[in-house]
């Protein structure tokens, strides 16, 4: 697909609207038909990832650090539901940005954590990763989601910081969108 394909999981809904606030910004920047709506993975299926080249995938980080789930006290499914359908999938070709929130004050140890399982899990399936951040203007101790001095994708805290995340998706989407373009304009293999 010619769209880059947005998908998050989540209870609370935070990352839903992080997920809504990305997709409008790409369609202020590229066009309405550059982006597909947000989609819940507790409504999709690995076929929906793999139907596109360019994704951004969002999740928050709960507790000591795990993605969000029933097994993890969520409502919701999400994450730990959807991810046993990712095995043997292969991701090869496809490139993918990873958002992620989580909470600096209370879970200073463990900041964004969930976002590396999805790094991980992706990258072990073929996918090319893209869209680290610095991690100037955090306080926390210690993330998962630190790779030699970057995160793994965007970090976000909104229960400490929500003023900057615009200006954070905006710095963001100056560095992904490029990157993930040029998977949706090249030819697609026969």
């Amino acid at each position: 697909m010619r769209q880059i394909g947005i998908f998050f999981g989540t209870d609370s809904g935070t990352t839903r609207l992080i997920a809504k606030k990305i997709a409008k910004a790409i369609k202020a920047r590229l066009g309405e038909d550059m982006v597909a709506k947000p989609l819940n993975v507790n409504r999709a299926s690995a076929d929906d990832l793999l139907a596109f080249q360019a994704l951004m995938l969002g999740t928050p980080t709960y507790g000591e650090g795990v993605l969000p789930g029933k097994a993890n006290d969520t409502d919701e499914a999400a994450w730990l539901e959807f991810l046993p359908q990712l095995d043997g999938k292969d991701f090869s070709g496809i490139r993918i940005a990873l958002f992620g929130l989580g909470d600096q004050e209370k879970y200073p140890t463990h900041f964004c954590d969930a976002m590396m399982d999805l790094h991980s899990l992706f990258a072990k399936a073929g996918a090319q990763m893209v869209g680290g951040i610095d991690t100037g203007g955090f306080e926390f101790k210690r993330s998962r989601a630190v790779v030699d001095g970057r995160f793994v994708g965007l970090a976000l805290d909104q229960h400490l910081q929500s003023l900057l995340t615009d200006a954070r998706i905006d710095a963001w989407l100056d560095e992904v969108l490029p990157l993930l373009l040029e998977v949706c304009e090249a030819p697609v293999p026969a």
